[in-house]
């Protein structure tokens, strides 16, 4: 109770589940057993360290990066403040990608490895590549695909962009950096402080990464492949331009759970 007090005086967003959450990593269990631990039985060298996450949290460090890993798509993913935590709202990505089949996928900025791992998983006879320009990144999608069965079919390597990138691919998907840089003073501490502005924004107008996606999808989306980019809310009808002026067809938008714009899907000729 003391915890979710600290948590609600620091302006946390859902107090209580996070006290719990953190409750359960200091003792080392699973979260759905903390009610079964009555307060006198916690032990000092456990509350000592309830003390310290609590003490994080209410400074705003991410859950996330305090017990070390993320939910997505129904598995757990090692995450750092080297890459972008993933979020319930890229999952309507995933699902558009799986709503097809595909045998080779590109994964362009693969950050934890949440999308390339998941879809992998979810297709055993796929394969595919992901890229980052960040090495941190790639070693924590490596640990990913490795934690989760997928890294004989997972080639991870560092990449500008398509400048490591050979073959075809019926399937490229990529959530770039997509938050203007003149927009990041406004965004919560917790993403503007914790996570990587790499992953965030490309130091413009929040289009660059679909621009220089559109410049080199031609030489690697196999006939008819699909192309599924996540976006900012706003940005559907640029990206929807960008796209088009690179050759692709079949344009179309989908929203997220909340009725906002979040993915962008089109075709190769």
């Amino acid at each position: 109770v003391a915890a979710t007090a600290r948590l609600r005086a620091a302006g946390v967003n859902n107090p209580a589940r996070d006290a719990r959450i953190l409750l359960a990593h200091a003792a080392r269990i699973e979260a759905s057993r903390i009610t079964l631990i009555a307060p006198e039985d916690i032990a000092p060298e456990i509350a000592e360290r309830y003390d310290k996450l609590i003490s994080l949290r209410a400074i705003r460090v991410p859950v996330s990066h305090l017990i070390g890993e993320r939910a997505f798509y129904g598995r757990n993913f090692k995450v750092s403040r080297d890459v972008l935590d993933p979020r319930p709202e890229t999952e309507t990505l995933v699902e558009a990608a799986l709503s097809e089949p595909f045998t080779r996928v590109l994964d362009l900025g693969i950050g934890s490895g949440a999308v390339l791992v998941t879809l992998l998983a979810e297709v055993p006879d796929a394969t595919g590549l992901g890229i980052d320009i960040s090495e941190p990144a790639c070693l924590q999608a490596s640990a990913n695909a490795v934690m989760h069965g997928v890294a004989e079919r997972a080639d991870i390597r560092g990449s500008d962009w398509f400048s490591n990138v050979e073959g075809w691919f019926d399937l490229i998907v990529s959530n770039p950096p997509y938050i203007a840089q003149d927009e990041i003073p406004g965004l919560d501490e917790e993403v503007r402080n914790h996570e990587p502005d790499l992953a965030l924004t490309d130091g413009g107008d929040g289009l660059g990464s679909y621009r220089a996606i559109s410049a080199g999808i031609g030489e690697h989306l196999a006939p008819g492949g699909r192309v599924i980019l996540e976006i900012g809310p706003t940005q559907a009808d640029a990206v929807r331009a960008i796209l088009e002026e690179a050759g692709l067809c079949d344009v179309t938008v989908l929203r997220d759970l909340d009725g906002r714009d979040r993915v962008v899907l089109a075709r190769g000729a």
